[in-house]
């Protein structure tokens, strides 16, 4: 289980201290939509480099405040990289990109979206929406992680275990650098 107000502190120090305090106030006030809105927009606004791991943090903790794709994904894919390698890849324009659930064995009325691979062991993490009259349910119903054939389901995750996702897809991987961090 992922202790996200220590994720959030450690996502604020990305920042200088001055919106680092703001974005840790906003946690602290109950105000997380609020925060995560300064947390992307000073990380724009100082250039602070990312590693990707670190991308696909922020969105999961996006996801689980409402705030992904939209209004969250396009600028924090604006962000600049950190350089460094990593083997987590947040895939970008998600929302454009999904699939018929039924590809891997899931019900006709859901849509597969990839969210993040690995490139070390090539599993991927996905969500997996409803489809509704004007399109895809905002929400995800599961989460999902892919074998490196893309056509198997390794695990299923239920409604709201984003975090739980991530961290199997980190620490399942063979690459003992992926369970850092």
């Amino acid at each position: 289980m992922t202790n996200e107000a220590a994720v959030w502190h450690r996502l604020a120090a990305l920042l200088p201290p001055d919106d680092a305090q703001v974005v840790v106030d906003s946690w602290g006030i109950g105000e997380q939509e609020g925060g995560l809105e300064l947390l992307v927009s000073a990380l724009l606004q100082h250039q602070v480099p990312i590693d990707e791991t670190t991308r696909a943090e922020i969105a999961v903790v996006c996801e689980a405040w409402g705030m992904w794709p939209l209004p969250l994904e396009p600028r924090l894919s604006q962000c600049p990289g950190s350089g460094t390698t990593s083997a987590l890849h947040l895939i970008e324009n998600t929302a454009s990109t999904p699939l018929p659930a039924t590809t891997v064995g899931l019900g006709e009325q859901l849509v597969l979206v990839p969210w993040t691979s690995c490139t070390a062991c090539g599993q991927s993490l996905a969500r997996i929406h409803s489809r509704e009259p004007w399109g895809m349910s905002l929400r995800p119903e599961h989460y999902v992680i892919l074998n490196t054939d893309q056509g198997t389901i390794r695990r299923l995750f239920t409604q709201g275990s984003g975090w739980d996702a991530l961290t199997e897809l980190r620490t399942s991987c063979e690459k003992p650098e992926l369970a850092q961090s």
